[in-house]
C-alpha cells in the first residue's frame, strides 16, 4: 500500500490487491481551519470465499445422505450463481464431481456406497470464478437404523383340510424404525423351500394360512420388516399336519359272491361311501359256519388292500357266511354281511362269453397292423373253443390261444380282406354259447364298380360309376377322376374332389382317343382304380348341313346343292343322304346319297310338289335333317339371263388379287363375254375368266395401276341377252408432292409448303411426310410425319447451320418419293440474352426453397421470354431441370426438394434467339425448416454495468441441434444492433456487461443450429436501463394451496411454488415453526424460479402448517400452506365400560379416540367374543349401542373400534369378561304429561286409564279409590309392561283420584290420576224463604247470592 499527497492531490496505490483489501476507506484532511473527511467503498471483485460456518451431512440412509450449507461471507463483488459438490472415499486421494451446479442451499446426494466412508466439500462460484473448497468432516454411509428383531415362534390356533390360522408376538425391538408389517413363511416337511404365504403386508397378528395340501406337515415362520428391510426370521413351529378330524370308516358296500368250490368261496365288495375323513388302508374279511357263533378272521391284522378275496381250506358241503370291514387310522369299520350263506361245493356251469365293450362294438384296426381279439370265457367244466369267420374261411395266418379264462384270436399284418364277422363259439356238458365280433380293417378303399360312360360329346364325356364294395373301414371322403390319351401312357388329374358318383369331363381334344378311370378316397388314403377297358373317342354326330339351294328344275328332275355343316362332330363327314317327301305323303324316303355337295334327283313327277331335306353321316351316326325351305314344282323353267350383283364397284389393293363374281341365273344356262374399257378383254396370266351355270368370274393377279378401268360382262342364250358394268379401282402408293418452296427462314425455324401430288394412288392423301438433313450430313431425321395441310413450321433449328428439307405424299396404302428443297441456312438477326446476376435462396425449409435473381443485363436485342431453373445436389455433378416451361417472373418456388439435402440452383434467360449462358451457382443451402426463434426472453438481473437475460429455448430446433445463441444489444434510441458475445454461447442465460450506467439498451436473441441455420430474432426485451435494480422476493401459490391440503395417508405430498426475486432469493421451508431440510422421506428443490416441497409415503404427524420464506437483499416474504394427512383412526379411548348388564342385554360406554386420523368420527364397530371362543362377532355400527341377544351365564368380552372415511382404527382394550346374568330393577312409570292432567268424563260413557311401566322382575300392580273396589267397579288388565283400568258408564261419583301401585324385589312406585265426571247438577240445599206477602214469596239458595225465585 502506497500513499502519495502533493499541494493539491493525495493518492492511495494498493498494488496485487487481493480480496482482503476491500472495505471502507476513510480519508481526512485537517488543517488549521478545520477537518474534513470522505468516506470511500471498495469493493474487490474476485472468486467468492468458501460458504460460510461448517457443511452439515445428515444420513437418510445407506445410500443417501443430504448437505447443508451457508453463503460465503465474501462473495468475491459478484452474486454467487451456483455450488459445486465433490466427494471423496476417504481411501483415495481424488475427488469426485457429485453436482456441477446447484442454486439451493442444501442437496440430496445418492448411490452412495454402503460401508464407505467419504468426505464432501463445497464451492461457491461467480461469474469470475471457482471459490475456495469447504470440506465436511468424514461420514460412514450406513442406514441409522437397523431391522427389527424377530418375532415370537407362531402358534397354530384352528387347523382344517387346507388351512392353518397362526398367531404370534411383536419383535421385542422394532430397529429403531416402525414396523411396517410382517411375512408369513411356510416350509414342506417334503420340501427344502421356504415359501411365502401371505400376497399383502400384514399389519396383524394373526394369519389364515390357506391351499395347503390336505395330509402334509409343515412348518411355519415369521418375519418383520421395517425401513431398514427384513428382519431375522422367527424360530420355526412345530411340524403341523393338514387334515381334517377322522374317525372309522362306515361299512364296505355292494358284497357279493363271486365264485365258489369245493374248498374255496370268492368274495368282491365296493369301498364304503364314508370313510371316516382318511383314506381306507385295508379290508377285514370274516367267516364262520352256519352252525357257529364265533367269527373268524380270514385275512392277515393288517387286512387286504383289495376290494376282492378268495377264502381257501373251506370244508366241503359245508354252509358258511361271510362279512367285511374297512380300516383307516382311526381304526376299523362297521361289517357288512354277505347276503345270505354260501355252501362249498363244486360249482357246473355253462359256457358264458364276456366281451368288453370295445368288442361289443365294431374293431377297428389300421391296415397291416396286428388284429388282437382277446375274450374272457367261463365254465366249468372247461368249455372248446371255437373261432370262425361269417361267410368266409379263417384266415391262414390267424393264431389262436385258449385258456381255461379265455381265448385270444391274433392276426399279423391285416389286410381289408380281414374285414368282417367273427364268431366265437364255447361249448361244454352243460350247453354252448356263441358270440360274434364286427371287425373293420381301416384302409383305403377298394375300386369302384359299374364305370361307364354314358355320354359323349366332341369336346366332353360324362362317366358315371358306383361306390367300392369295400370302403376300407371308413367313409369315402370323395373320388379322384383321371383321364389319359390313347398316345400316352401316365393319367392327368381331372377333377381331384368329386362328391358325387357321376362327373362331366370337359375340355377334351375332339377327335382323340381317351382312357378313363375312378379311385375312391378316405381319410386312410386313395383307393384303387375302376378303368375303361376301351379307349374312348372323343366326337359326336355331325351338325345338320348348311344352307340347300335348288338349282335347276326340269320336268322329271332337280338339281340340289347344299353347304358343308358347321361342325362334323369330331370325325370326318363320310357322306350326306338327300330323302324326299311328295306332297300329301307322309312318309321321307332316301333319294340320294352322295359324297360331294350337290346331287341331281331323277324319276321325279312333272307337275308334282316334292319336299327335299339333306342329313350328314360321319362314324358316330347321322345329324339331324336341313329342310329345303320351299317345295319345289317339277316343271320346265327356261328364262332369260339375269345378273344378281350386289355392288358393281370393285376395289382391290396393288400387289393383291382381285376376284370378281357375277352371279347369274338363267335356263339353259347363258353363255358370258368380257370387255375392258369397250374392248374384248385378254386372258393372260394374270388374267382369267372362268363360266358356270350359275356365275362368271374374272381373277387378276397381282393387280396394277393398268387394271383400272371399267369392265363389261354380256350374258346370252336362246331365251335373251342382258349385260352389266363392273367399275374396278386399284389402290397404291400416291406419286410425290409438287412445287416445294421455301417460305420463311429464322434463327430456329423454317417455314415450308408445297402443292398436292398429281396421282393419289386411287384414294385420300391422309398426310405428308416432312424430314431434314443437316448439309454436313447424310442421315435424314424425321420432322413430322402427320402433317395434314400443304405447309409446315419446322422449328428447333440450330442457329447459323445449313439444312435441307424433303417431303412426301402418304395415304394409307403406302408413301411416295421425296421432293426435296434447296439448302437453306437458318439465322437470327438478334443475340441470345446474357446470364441473370444475383442468384440467391430467399427462403429455405425441409420441403419447399424460394430463390430470386435479377434481369440479365443485355437482353440480345430481343425481349426475354423466361428463365430456366436447375438445381443439383451439394455432393452431385449432375444439374437437373426444375420448371418445364419458362419462369416468367425473377423468383421460382421448389417444392422437389429432399430433407437434409443441400442444394444449389443456377438460372438462364431465354429470348428469340435462344438460351442465354447459365448464372453462377448459388450458396449451398440446406433443405431444413428454419428453427423457431428463443422464447419467453426476460431480464433477470440488471446492475449499473451489466444485463443478466434468460430465455428459452426454440421449440422447434428447424430439424438438426442448437449449436448455439448470439445475443445482440441495441443502444436507444438510435443505433444499431450490436453482437453481445464473441464465443459460442450454449447455455440460455447470459450477462451483458460493458454497459454504460443510465443508457437505455434494447436485447434479443438469435438461435443457430447444426445444419448453420439462424432463426429469426426472438422478441426484444423492451427498453432496460442499466442501473443497479432490486426487487424484493415474490411468493405465487396455486389455488388449491390456498385452502387446507388434504392427503391420505401413505400418498404423496407436493406443494410447488412459482418464485422471483432480484438478487435470487434464499429459499427456506419451515413446518410448524421449525426449519426442515431434505430427510428420509422428505425432498426440498429450489431453482430461480421454482421451488418444491416433496413428502412421500405421508404419515399423521406430517399434518400441521408449512411456510415458504423467501430472503434477499429486497426483503422478506413467506407464505404459510395448511396440510392434513387423514389416516384411520385411533382405537377408543378406554376404559371401555360395561353397565346394565342382563341375562341378555348389556349398556357399552367408551371415550372418543385421541387420535381421529384427521377426519370426523363417523361411527363405531362393537365387536362382542364369547371367552370360550376365538371368533369375533360384529354386534353393532352406530356411535352408542345396547347390546342385546347375550346368552344367560356365558361370559362375554367386547371391544370397539373407530370408523373415519379413511379406515377401520385398531381394536380398544378387551374389557374384562362380564357374565350375561338376569339383573332387578326397581319399577318405573312411564308416561307423558298429558295423562298427569285431570281426565274430563262425559256422564254415561267409559274412561280407560293406561299406564306403562318397566322393572325386574315384573312388579305386582294394584289399583286403588277412595271408599271404592275397583275390582268390582272396573275392568283391569295388567301385562308385563303396562296396566290399565276401564269404567263402563261413568256417574258422578266415579270422579275422583285413582291410585296404582307397583311393587317388586327391587322397590315401588305409584302414581295418581284424576278423573272429573261431568253431569246435570243435584237439587239445591239449604233453600231460605224471605218478603212474604199476601200474594208472593222469595226463595233463595244458600250459596248463592243471586238466585232467587218470585212466587205469586
Amino acid at each position: 500500500m502506497e500513499i502519495k499527497t502533493t499541494l493539491t492531490h493525495t493518492t492511495l496505490t494498493i498494488r496485487d490487491c487481493t480480496r482482503a483489501d476491500g472495505g471502507h476507506f476513510l480519508l481526512s484532511l485537517t488543517n488549521i481551519g478545520g477537518t474534513t473527511s470522505v468516506p470511500v467503498n471498495l469493493k474487490v471483485l474476485d472468486r467468492p470465499g468458501p460458504p460460510d460456518g461448517q457443511l452439515k451431512v445428515k444420513v437418510i440412509s445407506a445410500e443417501k445422505c443430504s448437505l447443508h450449507w451457508n453463503p460465503p461471507l465474501n462473495d468475491g463483488g459478484a452474486t454467487v450463481s451456483h455450488y459445486i459438490i465433490e466427494k471423496r472415499e476417504t481411501s483415495r486421494v481424488t475427488w469426485t464431481g457429485v453436482e456441477a451446479h446447484v442454486e439451493a442451499l442444501s442437496y440430496k446426494v445418492t448411490k452412495l456406497v454402503p460401508g464407505k466412508e467419504y468426505v464432501f466439500r463445497i464451492a461457491a462460484v461467480n461469474k469470475y470464478g471457482v471459490g475456495e473448497f469447504l470440506e465436511s468432516d468424514p461420514l460412514i454411509a450406513q442406514n441409522p437404523f437397523t431391522p427389527p428383531s424377530a418375532p415370537s415362534t407362531p402358534i397354530a390356533t384352528a387347523v382344517t383340510g387346507d388351512s392353518v390360522t397362526l398367531t404370534w408376538e411383536r419383535p421385542e425391538t422394532d430397529g429403531g424404525s416402525e414396523i411396517d408389517g410382517f411375512i408369513v413363511e411356510k416350509l414342506d416337511k417334503e420340501g427344502v423351500r421356504w415359501t411365502k404365504c401371505n400376497k399383502r403386508r400384514l399389519n396383524d397378528l394373526r394369519f389364515r394360512c390357506t391351499g395347503l395340501t390336505e395330509g402334509h406337515y409343515y412348518q411355519f415362520r415369521i418375519l418383520a420388516e421395517n425401513a431398514a428391510g427384513v428382519g431375522a426370521p422367527s424360530d420355526p413351529s412345530e411340524y403341523i399336519k393338514v387334515c381334517e378330524a377322522t374317525y372309522p370308516p362306515g361299512p364296505p358296500t355292494n358284497p357279493k359272491m363271486t365264485d365258489y368250490s369245493s374248498s374255496t368261496v370268492s368274495l368282491t365288495w365296493s369301498k364304503p361311501i364314508y370313510d371316516g375323513g382318511a383314506t381306507i388302508s385295508g379290508y377285514v374279511v370274516e367267516m364262520k359256519e352256519a352252525t357257529d357263533d364265533e367269527w373268524i378272521t380270514c385275512t392277515q391284522s393288517a387286512g387286504v388292500e383289495d376290494t376282492n378275496y378268495t377264502v381257501k381250506r373251506l370244508r366241503e358241503n359245508a354252509e358258511y357266511n361271510f362279512r367285511i370291514r374297512a380300516i383307516n387310522a382311526a381304526g376299523v369299520g362297521d361289517h357288512v354281511d354277505l347276503p345270505g350263506s354260501v355252501v362249498a361245493a363244486e360249482k357246473v356251469e355253462a359256457p358264458e362269453i364276456e366281451l368288453d365293450a370295445a368288442l361289443r362294438k365294431i374293431v377297428s384296426v389300421r391296415v397291416c397292423s396286428t388284429l388282437h381279439l382277446f375274450v374272457t370265457i367261463r365254465g366249468r367244466p372247461e368249455p372248446e373253443v371255437k373261432w370262425s369267420k361269417e361267410g368266409d374261411t379263417l384266415s391262414e395266418r390267424a393264431q389262436i390261444e385258449v385258456t381255461s379264462s379265455y381265448t385270444v384270436l391274433l392276426i399279423e399284418n391285416v389286410n381289408r380282406n380281414d374285414t368282417g364277422k367273427y364268431v366265437l363259439t364255447a361249448s361244454n356238458c352243460c350247453g354252448s354259447k356263441s358270440a360274434f365280433i364286427n371287425v373293420k380293417v381301416l384302409d383305403s378303399p377298394s375300386a369302384p364298380t359299374n364305370l361307364e360312360v354314358k355320354d359323349v360329346k366332341r369336346d366332353s364325356v360324362s362317366i358315371s360309376w358306383e361306390p367300392p364294395l369295400i370302403d376300407g373301414g371308413a367313409k369315402i371322403s370323395h373320388y379322384v377322376v383321371e383321364k389319359r390319351e390313347e398316345t400316352r401312357k401316365a393319367f392327368t388329374s381331372v377333377f381331384s374332389n368329386c362328391m358325387r358318383n357321376s362327373y362331366k369331363i370337359d375340355n377334351l381334344q375332339e377327335g382323340c382317343f381317351y382312357y378313363f378311370r375312378v379311385l375312391a378316397v378316405n381319410e386312410f388314403g386313395t383307393g384303387l382304380p375302376a378303368e375303361t377297358t376301351e379307349a374312348i373317342k372323343v366326337s359326336e354326330v355331325p351338325l345338320p348341313p348348311g344352307k340347300i339351294t335348288l338349282n335347276d328344275v326340269t320336268c322329271s328332275s332337280a338339281r340340289l346343292s347344299w353347304e358343308k355343316p358347321a361342325h362334323d362332330g369330331g370325325s370326318k363327314i363320310t357322306c350326306y343322304i338327300v330323302e324326299m317327301q311328295a306332297k300329301g305323303d307322309d312318309t321321307w324316303t332316301k333319294c340320294s346319297e352322295s359324297k360331294a355337295l350337290d346331287a341331281i334327283i331323277d324319276g321325279l313327277t312333272k307337275g308334282k310338289e316334292y319336299f327335299f331335306r339333306v342329313c350328314a353321316v360321319n362314324e358316330k351316326g347321322k345329324s339331324e335333317p336341313k329342310c329345303l325351305l320351299a317345295p319345289v314344282i317339277v316343271k320346265d323353267t327356261s328364262t332369260e339371263p339375269m345378273i344378281s350383283l350386289l355392288s358393281n364397284t370393285f376395289s382391290v389393293k396393288a400387289g393383291n388379287d382381285l376376284k370378281i363374281d357375277v352371279p347369274f341365273k338363267g335356263v339353259p344356262p347363258p353363255t358370258a363375254t368380257w370387255k375392258k374399257d369397250g374392248n374384248a378383254l385378254k386372258e393372260t396370266s394374270r388374267v382369267n375368266v372362268s363360266t358356270s351355270d350359275t356365275s362368271s368370274q374374272i381373277i387378276i393377279k397381282d393387280a396394277t395401276r393398268i387394271d383400272v378401268g371399267v369392265y363389261e360382262v354380256t350374258l346370252t342364250n336362246s331365251v335373251g341377252t342382258t349385260s352389266a358394268q363392273i367399275f374396278v379401282n386399284v389402290f397404291e402408293r400416291p406419286g410425290p408432292p409438287a412445287d416445294l418452296s421455301v417460305d420463311d427462314v429464322s434463327a430456329d425455324f423454317v417455314s415450308l409448303s408445297w402443292q398436292p401430288p398429281h396421282y393419289t394412288g386411287g384414294c385420300q392423301i391422309t398426310n405428308y411426310v416432312v424430314e431434314k438433313r443437316d448439309t454436313g450430313s447424310t442421315l435424314w431425321q424425321n420432322v413430322s410425319a402427320t402433317v395434314a395441310r400443304t405447309s409446315i413450321k419446322i422449328s428447333r433449328l440450330t442457329q447459323g447451320t445449313e439444312y435441307q428439307f424433303r417431303v412426301a405424299t402418304e395415304n394409307r396404302y403406302g408413301k411416295s418419293q421425296f421432293t426435296e428443297s434447296e439448302p437453306v441456312v437458318a439465322q437470327y438477326p438478334f443475340k441470345p440474352p446474357g446470364s441473370p446476376p444475383n442468384l440467391h435462396v430467399v427462403q429455405a425449409s425441409k420441403s419447399v426453397m424460394v430463390i430470386a435473381w435479377s434481369k440479365p443485363e443485355s437482353d440480345g436485342g430481343s425481349p426475354i421470354i423466361g428463365y430456366h431453373i436447375e438445381c443439383k445436389d451439394q455432393s452431385s455433378i449432375l444439374w437437373k431441370k426444375l420448371n418445364k416451361s419458362p419462369v416468367t417472373e425473377n423468383q421460382y418456388k421448389v417444392t422437389s426438394v429432399e430433407e437434409g439435402l443441400i442444394y444449389e440452383f443456377r438460372v438462364c434467360a431465354e429470348n428469340m434467339a435462344g438460351v442465354g449462358p447459365c448464372s453462377k451457382p448459388s450458396d449451398p443451402v440446406a433443405a431444413r425448416d428454419q428453427c423457431d426463434p428463443p422464447g419467453n426472453l426476460t431480464v433477470t438481473n440488471i446492475t449499473n454495468t451489466s444485463v443478466t437475460l434468460l430465455w428459452d429455448k426454440p421449440e422447434y430446433d428447424g430439424g438438426a441441434k442448437i449449436t448455439g445463441y448470439i445475443v445482440e444489444r441495441k443502444e436507444l434510441p438510435d443505433s444499431c444492433w450490436l453482437k453481445c458475445n464473441f464465443t459460442n454461447l450454449l447455455d440460455t442465460f447470459f450477462e451483458v456487461t460493458g454497459l454504460t450506467e443510465g443508457e437505455q439498451y434494447n436485447f434479443r436473441v438469435i438461435a443457430k443450429n447444426a445444419a448453420e441455420l439462424f432463426s429469426p430474432p426472438s422478441e426484444t426485451t423492451g427498453p432496460v436501463t442499466a442501473q443497479h435494480n432490486v426487487e424484493p422476493p415474490k411468493i405465487i401459490l396455486e389455488d388449491k394451496f390456498q385452502q387446507v391440503v388434504v392427503v391420505k395417508a401413505g400418498d404423496l405430498l407436493r406443494i410447488e411454488a412459482v418464485i422471483s426475486g432480484r438478487p435470487n432469493p434464499t429459499v427456506f421451508w419451515l413446518k410448524n415453526g421449525r426449519n426442515i431440510g431434505t430427510t428420509g422421506r422428505v425432498e426440498i428443490t429450489a431453482t430461480k424460479t421454482h421451488t418444491s416441497l416433496l413428502i412421500r409415503e405421508t404419515v399423521r404427524k406430517d399434518s400441521g402448517q408449512y411456510t415458504l420464506t423467501l430472503q434477499n437483499t429486497g426483503g422478506t416474504t413467506s407464505k404459510a400452506i395448511t396440510c392434513k394427512v387423514l389416516d384411520r383412526p385411533g382405537p377408543p379411548a378406554g376404559p371401555l365400560e360395561v353397565s346394565g348388564l342382563s341375562a341378555e342385554k348389556c349398556t357399552l360406554s367408551w371415550g372418543t379416540p385421541h387420535e381421529t386420523g384427521g377426519a370426523e368420527i363417523m361411527y363405531y364397530i362393537v365387536e362382542k367374543c364369547e371367552t370360550s371362543r376365538v371368533a369375533w362377532t360384529l354386534v353393532y355400527d352406530r356411535t352408542e349401542f345396547t347390546v342385546t341377544g347375550l346368552t344367560s351365564g356365558t361370559a362375554y368380552v367386547f371391544t370397539v373400534r373407530s370408523i373415519n372415511k379413511v379406515g377401520i382404527s385398531e381394536p380398544s382394550p378387551e374389557t374384562d369378561p362380564e357374565v350375561a346374568t338376569e339383573r332387578e330393577e326397581k319399577p318405573e312409570i312411564h308416561i307423558n304429561p298429558e295423562m298427569r292432567k285431570t281426565l274430563p268424563v262425559k256422564c254415561g260413557s267409559s274412561f280407560t286409564l293406561m299406564v306403562p311401566f318397566t322393572g325386574k322382575p315384573v312388579p305386582s300392580v294394584s289399583w286403588g279409590k277412595a271408599d271404592v273396589d275397583l275390582r268390582v267397579r272396573g275392568m283391569i288388565n295388567t301385562t308385563s309392561s303396562a296396566t290399565s283400568i276401564t269404567v263402563e258408564r261413568a256417574t258422578r261419583d266415579d270422579s275422583g283420584k285413582y291410585t296404582v301401585k307397583l311393587q317388586n324385589a327391587a322397590g315401588a312406585a305409584s302414581l295418581t290420576l284424576n278423573v272429573r265426571v261431568l253431569d246435570s247438577p243435584g237439587p239445591p240445599a239449604h233453600i231460605i224463604v224471605k218478603d212474604v206477602t199476601k200474594n208472593s214469596a222469595t226463595a233463595a239458595h244458600k250459596n248463592s247470592e243471586t238466585l232467587e225465585f218470585c212466587i205469586a
